[in-house]
């Protein structure tokens, strides 16, 4: 019998997998701040590639572009470097995978890891249709990184880690993989602090990348617990009342510690990919 995290694993998998045939089939998708869709947005109005400049959209190839489901640019924040090797968390359709990989040029390598496979399917063909050759999608959990310790540089992701049933774990698997000094450059929802579980479990899904998301002072504590330093978590627009996409900004400073990881709220604990 399923429990409650894998039964809501299995919820978002099955919604982002609808995501890509939609996009494959015909051109329409769904996603973190669709207001018929992934999340429940009061403010109506969609995100997703609205959030990219005209010229990053016309880098890529249309599916990729109609697959952006995030809140975000987290390209657009991450400071990225010739050589680098970048991971993309929940990369989905791969527009931030292939948005990166010409960031870092031929000498570097963006992966995107995913845990759909029709996501995979549509990020792969994407990456073929864009000349993108320095890219590697994986499947796999973000609570389980499948990359060895120290590296990768950068670790980006775009309105993923709300999803997640272990955000903890998802911190300490970044700071795991990424080298002394690796960036985090990421778009997410966050919630204002003085908003308690219900009250974010009653202003949209989980699916919907509402519920499950943490405050700005969770995430900043969870940060620092899993090694990062020179953390800022910024808000840049509202999508419910006191929840806001933001730009979550750190630095790896020392290695995760082996326990105590702050056990946030119960809304912060649910989730995905």
């Amino acid at each position: 019998m399923a429990t409650p995290a894998e039964e809501l694993r299995e919820q978002v998998r099955a919604r982002y997998a609808e995501s890509a045939r939609a996009v494959t089939a015909e051109g329409d998708r769904c996603g973190c701040g669709s207001g018929d869709c992934c999340v429940d947005n009061p403010e109506g109005g969609k995100f997703g590639e609205g959030l990219y400049a005209a010229e990053q959209r016309a880098e890529l190839p249309d599916a990729a572009v109609l697959a952006s489901l995030g809140c975000g640019n987290p390209t657009a924040v991450a400071d990225l470097r010739e050589g680098e090797t970048v991971l993309d968390l929940g990369s989905g359709g791969g527009i931030d995978v292939i948005l990166s990989a010409r960031r870092v040029g031929p000498a570097g390598t963006a992966y995107g890891l995913d845990m759909t496979d029709e996501m995979l399917a549509l990020a792969r063909q994407n990456a073929r249709d864009a000349g993108a050759g320095n890219v590697h999608f994986l499947k796999g959990f973000i609570e389980q990184i499948p990359l060895p310790v120290d590296s990768v540089d950068v670790v980006i992701s775009n309105c993923v880690i709300n999803l997640s049933t272990d955000k903890p774990a998802v911190l300490a698997e970044i700071s795991r993989v990424l080298r002394p000094g690796g960036r985090l450059g990421i778009s997410d929802i966050v919630a204002e602090d003085q908003l308690t579980a219900d009250e974010r479990a009653g202003r949209g899904s989980h699916v919907g990348c509402i519920a499950g998301a943490l405050s700005k002072s969770e995430y900043e504590a969870g940060l620092g617990a899993a090694g990062f330093g020179q953390i800022s978590v910024t808000f840049t627009h509202q999508v419910a009342e006191g929840m806001h996409g933001a730009i979550i900004k750190a630095v790896k400073t020392i290695q995760p510690k082996a326990q105590g990881l702050p056990v946030v709220t119960r809304a912060a604990r649910s989730g995905c990919c």
